[in-house]
């Protein structure tokens, strides 16, 4: 692999209930686990044997040292992760209803994630990277968004692929038309927009993937993926669509599927050294699809984020199990 992903945006302590099915103020006990989106997306790569790095600042304190200590076991550079003793390193409690899904309460106001500024960001954060990757969760009106701005901007001069990942998280928000408007900014930077279909009417008013893609397929996007949990995922470029089927697995927790599925995706960009979106072909698509969904399968079976997600010998095992070469058609 020639080429790396780097992503930008928030690292943050996910608290993970240890019990299931119950409201967030009845919990009484918590794991401690490393999380975030974007760095449960470099860390996936970074499992699968890819290169890997993460784009953040943490607070000089307990928790900023445990996620570094983290992200470096999981093989992400975290040689351009910033720290300062002015803020604290965000914070995230999650419960888990009985089937997995989750409720959050995010305590990362002011946090050192959010003080990261542009003039932090050079053009050396994307030295050897290929693809650069973001969610919303930091495109809250703070120095944090204009450093995204920023590294976008240096992305498309060096003619890296660029991600995003809405990733809605409408507790984050205190207007959600402020995170309608953060997001239709930054779609059209993208190359690579993921949404989910719990997202899909916010975003563009529609309840059809199919009647939104010439909302979504224009600009800069030449790719929309629209993951519908355990019903599977489907991929459209302009020219062609892919679709892989869901897997039937035990759920244990949900947290970092979304992640790891766009995490693994990218990473066959990355190991298959595509340049070009409009290149794709149908089998490529239904291929990075279907391995991309099958390692979401794999996190959803463990608990946590990060430490859910496998390595590249545990997933081999893992599809093997499930003999999943002969579980998919192109569709």
């Amino acid at each position: 692999m020639k080429k790396g992903l780097c992503a930008i945006g928030e690292a943050l302590i996910d608290f993970i209930p240890e019990e299931k099915g119950c409201r967030l103020k009845d919990v009484g006990h918590f794991q401690r686990v490393a999380g975030g989106a974007p760095a449960n997306v470099a860390g996936a790569c970074a499992k699968l044997g890819g290169l890997s790095r993460m784009i953040t600042q943490l607070g000089a304190d307990a928790f900023g040292d445990y996620i570094i200590e983290c992200l470096k076991k999981a093989g992400i550079d975290t040689d351009y992760i910033l720290r300062t003793a002015n803020a604290d390193t965000a914070l995230a409690f999650v419960s888990l209803a009985a089937d997995g899904n989750r409720d959050f309460q995010f305590y990362r106001r002011n946090s050192a994630d959010l003080m990261l500024s542009p003039n932090h960001i050079k053009k050396e954060m994307l030295k050897e990277c290929g693809i650069l990757h973001f969610c919303s969760v930091s495109l809250v009106e703070s120095p944090m968004k204009h450093a995204h701005e920023t590294l976008i901007r240096y992305a498309h001069e060096e003619q890296l692929l660029v991600c995003f990942d809405p990733n809605l998280r409408f507790s984050l928000w205190n207007d959600e038309a402020a995170l309608y408007q953060s997001v239709h900014e930054f779609m059209p930077h993208a190359d690579i927009l993921k949404i989910s279909d719990e997202e899909l009417s916010f975003i563009t008013g529609k309840t059809n993937i199919e009647d939104a893609l010439d909302d979504l397929l224009k600009d800069q996007t030449k790719l929309v993926i629209y993951t519908k949990g355990k019903e599977g995922v489907c991929a459209y470029t302009k020219t062609c669509k892919a679709e892989a089927v869901g897997l039937a697995v035990e759920c244990r927790d949900t947290t970092g599927a979304g992640d790891s599925f766009i995490g693994a995706f990218l990473y066959c960009l990355l190991r298959d050294e595509v340049l070009s979106i409009d290149a794709l072909t149908q089998a490529q698509l239904y291929e990075y699809l279907s391995f991309a969904n099958a390692y979401a399968a794999y996190t959803v079976t463990q608990a946590g984020a990060l430490d859910a997600m496998a390595d590249a010998q545990t997933f081999a095992k893992f599809r093997s199990e499930l003999k999943l070469s002969s579980n998919f058609d192109i569709k």
